[in-house]
């Protein structure tokens, strides 16, 4: 695909960007504060790798506009209230249209909070961080094409995952997790957040 040469583009104010930061103002504040940016803790981790299961097959943006309303639905992502959901709570997500109703996504959300519950506090935060590369290893993209979409490493990750019981992660939505959670940085080398970061 020739969009994938495509090294960072100039945004509004004329700031170099990731070119996929720039099609709507949603993506342009997500890619300058969020993408890529360290996140801690059992709970925002759990977000995160939650909203990645539920934007696989679907656009990021998708995700985006209703995380709000994603929120509001599972108790702000808090793992312990999660996992006292009941199947009144499941008909209740199934039913709600601030939400991707996909019924495999929100089990495996449910489910997933239950595994976490028995897990010590702090273990899901050192787990994922225990799988972020060495930046010194790794090539800084210049474009889109030197992005990759599963590496090694969250190849690694989605199997131990997996072997704990974690559901509805395989390597490409642990690599997106890495990504947006800062584990990796793959901005684009004349990206401006890159330089912010």
């Amino acid at each position: 695909m020739s969009g994938e040469s495509i090294g960072a583009v100039a945004g509004p104010d004329g700031g170099l960007r990731c070119p996929w930061g720039l099609s709507t103002e949603d993506y342009v504040t997500y890619h300058d504060e969020e993408w890529g940016r360290p996140v801690r803790g059992d709970d925002a981790l759990y977000e995160r790798l939650c909203l990645e299961a539920f934007q696989s097959g679907l656009s990021w943006i998708t995700i985006l506009r209703r995380r709000e309303g994603f929120r509001a639905a599972f108790a702000d992502f808090r793992i312990a209230s999660v996992a006292e959901f009941t199947d009144k709570d499941r008909e209740r997500l199934l039913a709600d249209p601030g939400i991707i109703r996909n019924r495999a996504k929100i089990d495996a959300t449910l489910a997933n909070a239950r595994v976490l519950a028995d897990w010590s506090e702090g273990e899901l935060d050192s787990l994922i961080w225990s799988f972020a590369p060495d930046p010194a290893t790794r090539e800084v993209p210049r474009t889109l094409a030197d992005v990759p979409a599963i590496t090694d490493e969250s190849t690694a990750l989605s199997k131990e995952l997996k072997k704990r019981g974690i559901r509805f992660v395989g390597p490409t939505t642990a690599y997106a997790l890495m990504q947006a959670c800062g584990l990796v940085d793959d901005h684009l080398a004349d990206c401006v957040a890159r330089e912010a970061s």
